[in-house]
């Protein structure tokens, strides 16, 4: 199976799950749910999820145990994104190729609608009755998905960068930023579909914290070339956003070849961790060559 079978095989567990999952829009109170499903359901890659639903098949975790974590991330990551586009935030008007959550509703609800989607991460990974293989990583996996959305992960890293906009910040910032807004959740996703395999080695915890590490700011580094190269039909949000907003970024600093080199050089680093663990981790090799040279 290519990896674009199985990405579109995971895209559609993470899309049935949260059909499933999200509380449904004629229930009370009605329009908070719809703004909920709306923020959620708007497509996106779940790239997230599916690094849990990779790490945890290359280590040889229960499947079934996958989906609560992968849910779980990518509920944090849909509240992030409500949030993000607020006019107090990033103010964007399109998000995913449609009006974003406060344009479509208003500002009030769209932060009750981000703020309810990341309770029930929380609400989901703590109720969800795991195997015995995963069950004794439970409250770990509730600890590190808490951790990389704090003020120490995704929420600092955000605030990091609203005091950084119009700014001129050095490389080492830069990456620090999106070390925290960025590559922690996406550290998080790799370390809780490892954790439904077991407890971890101290060796394979640094091997996979190395390529998450690596892949979280490839990832960054992807989307602040997309955002100069692409257009926004493909991108599905305004194209030269950044730019427009005076924003730093990976071109900015080191120009749009020295962007390239930075991501093929970061690409080369997560394929050097992945060689470092007694697993067969083509599919996570794959999925980072996916993230590196990808269209939008």
């Amino acid at each position: 199976m290519t990896i674009e079978n199985h990405l579109q095989q995971w895209q559609n567990q993470v899309a049935q799950l949260l059909e499933t999952r999200l509380p449904q829009p004629e229930t009370m109170p009605h329009t908070l749910h719809q703004a909920m499903r709306y923020g959620a359901l708007n497509g996106g890659k779940r790239i997230r999820p599916i690094l849990v639903y990779a790490t945890g098949e290359a280590l040889g975790a229960n499947i079934d145990d996958l989906n609560a974590p992968a849910l779980a991330v990518e509920l944090i990551h849909c509240y992030s994104l409500v949030h993000d586009d607020l006019p107090a935030m990033d103010d964007d008007d399109l998000r995913r190729g449609q009006p974003t959550c406060h344009i479509e509703f208003n500002e009030a609800t769209a932060i009750l609608a981000g703020d309810a989607l990341h309770t029930q991460a929380f609400q989901e990974l703590s109720s969800f009755e795991f195997s015995p293989q995963a069950k004794t990583q439970q409250l770990e996996m509730i600890r590190i998905l808490a951790e990389a959305s704090g003020s120490l992960g995704m929420g600092g890293g955000q605030a990091i960068d609203l005091e950084s906009t119009q700014k001129v910040i050095d490389l080492a910032m830069l990456e620090n930023m999106h070390r925290m807004k960025t590559g922690a959740l996406i550290k998080a996703s790799v370390l809780l579909g490892a954790l439904c395999a077991g407890p971890l080695k101290p060796k394979e915890r640094q091997a996979l914290n190395d390529f998450a590490d690596a892949i979280g700011l490839a990832f960054q580094v992807k989307d602040d070339i997309l955002d100069i190269e692409s257009d926004t039909e493909t991108l599905g949000k305004p194209q030269g956003s950044d730019l427009a907003k005076d924003k730093s970024t990976y071109p900015a600093l080191l120009g749009l070849e020295g962007s390239r080199q930075k991501l093929t050089d970061l690409l080369q680093l997560a394929l050097q961790a992945l060689a470092e663990l007694p697993y067969n981790t083509q599919l996570l090799a794959d999925l980072a060559k996916f993230i590196v040279h990808r269209k939008s």
